[in-house]
Order: structure tokens, then sequence, then C-alpha cells
């Protein structure tokens, strides 16, 4: 049994470099398109311009055209959820939403331990800062992000309440906050990690260990890409039920409760890019408002 569980972690980490890219492509290999895109990402950054400039655009063109699509098609999304939503009633009764409520409230609670334990506790002992300070300095910028479920959007009140209420330098929050609300997406990744695993539940998939370590490394390096704007996840939920060998339909499972969740996701993430900017002041030696403690190492100079 451990040599079988050995061997699918190191299927898992053959996939994630295949050896013909098309293939991988043609064959909706998603976890080793993922990591290749990441290495082209990470290489063409270090070439010189203008060849640089030129595939920057280029990529940045095609993600703007394609976003453009998605919102266009997320417009219908309220018919079909109706239909949805509709049919199931009419088939199964109000019954059949006792599975979404339990995973409503699995989604709810991970994300609450997250943000009210784990949170506190890096501020607290790791940043030396009060954590309920913390909160009440950021409360403007959650507020917005629960009602807008975009980090992008909220990025700006982010920033001025880190400046104004914490007290961390321009020179921080200007680095850290704009990188975070990128790739920092903490709270997508663990709802992927959920919602995949619901899915995966629901059409009688077996998680095995392999399965679930798949699911958990694509959650992680598709919530990277994840752009900050409402029900973006749903599109890296898709990658993940296709790496492992669900069909993308099992979506329309989600939709129901997505919007919800979405609103209070994309608060979990405003307020981790937050600790996460506070942690990088304090550690640079900036005495923010709400420090609590000196004890950080000072930069050298």
């Amino acid at each position: 049994m451990k040599a079988k569980v050995t061997g699918d972690i190191a299927a898992v980490f053959h996939r994630m470099l295949p050896p013909n890219i098309v293939k991988a492509a043609a064959d909706g290999q998603m976890l080793g398109l993922i990591c290749f895109g990441l290495l082209f990402g990470f290489f063409m950054t270090r070439i010189d311009n203008p060849l640089k400039e030129t595939l920057s655009n280029f990529w940045q063109g095609i993600f703007e055209t394609m976003m453009g699509i998605t919102m266009f098609i997320m417009k219908f999304t309220p018919i079909g959820v109706f239909g949805l939503v509709g049919n199931t009633v009419a088939e199964t009764g109000i019954e059949s939403f006792l599975p979404m409520m339990i995973f409503f409230i699995c989604v709810v609670l991970a994300l609450g331990i997250h943000v009210f334990v784990t949170m506190p506790l890096v501020l607290k002992f790791v940043a030396g800062v009060n954590p309920l300070a913390q909160f009440r300095a950021m409360a403007p910028s959650l507020l917005t992000a629960f009602s807008t479920a975009s980090s992008s959007g909220t990025l700006p009140i982010t920033m001025e309440c880190m400046e104004k209420n914490v007290g961390v330098s321009n020179r921080t929050t200007s680095f850290v906050l704009p990188l975070g609300a990128t790739i920092n997406m903490d709270g997508t990744a663990l709802y992927e990690c959920v919602a995949a695993m619901f899915i995966a539940q629901a059409y009688g998939l077996d998680l095995t260990f392999a399965t679930q370590f798949t699911i958990v490394l694509i959650a992680l390096l598709t919530s990277i890409g994840v752009a900050g704007i409402p029900a973006a996840s749903l599109v890296a939920i898709a990658v993940i039920l296709s790496a492992v060998g669900l069909p993308p339909e099992g979506i329309g499972l989600l939709l129901v409760t997505d919007r919800i969740l979405d609103m209070l996701r994309t608060a979990v993430n405003v307020f981790s890019d937050s600790c996460c900017a506070t942690f990088v002041a304090r550690t640079e030696g900036e005495q923010t408002a709400i420090a609590i403690t000196d004890n950080l190492p000072k930069p050298q100079n």
C-alpha cells in the first residue's frame, strides 16, 4: 500500500513536466500546462527588451480578451442557475439542498478558522502587532471586498487603510499589496480544494491520497493565476475537475451558493494581503501604529 501511494505521488510530479507540451494541451493535462506556464512566465521576465515587452503585451492582450468573453458569458449565469435550481427542485424536492448547506457551512467554517485563528496568531506572534487593531484598521477594505467580491477593485482602499490606519509606508504597500492581490489567494485556494472534493464526492469518485494531493497542488497553483474579479475561481475549479477526471459541468453544483462564498473568500484574501504587508513592514523596521512588540529583527545596513 505504501509503495502504491509513493508511486501515485511520483506520477503526479511526472505529469508536472510533460515531454510534449502540445500533446499535453491536446490531452487536457492541466497540471503539466500550469507548470509549463509558470516556467514560461518566469523566464519570460528574464529576457531583454524589446522581446520581453512584446511577449508581455501579447499575453496581456490574450488575457484581456478572454476575460471579456468570460464576463460576457457570466452575465447569463443567473438564468442558468435559475434553470438548474428549478429543475433540481422539481425533480428531487427541497431535500436536495441539504448537501449544499453542508458544503456551504464547511467552507464558511474553514474560512473563519483561517481568518480568525491562523491570521491573528501570525499577526501577534510573528509580526508582533495587535490582531484586533488590524481588523479595525482594515474594516473599510474588508467591507468593500465583501460587497464587490473583487480584490483588485478593493486594492486602492486596502492601500489607504494600510497607510493611514496601520501606519505602513507607501514603499511597502505599493509593492506587497498589488503583488498580493495577484498571487496571494489563500481564501480562493481553500475554497477550490473544498469545492473540488465536494464535486468529486457528488460524482462518487474515490478520493485516494494521491487524488487529494493532486487537488491541493493544482488549487495552490491555479489560485496564483486567478483574476481578482467576481467568480474568477470557477475557471480554476474547472481546471481542477479536468485534472482529476471529472466533467466541468460539476461546477453547476456550486453556482447556488457561489456568490456569497465569493464575497467571503475575497474578504479573506484581502485581509491576508494586509497581514503580509504588516509583517513585511515590521521586518523592515517600520514602527506601525498597532505594534505591540519591537522584538523583530531589524534589517542590516
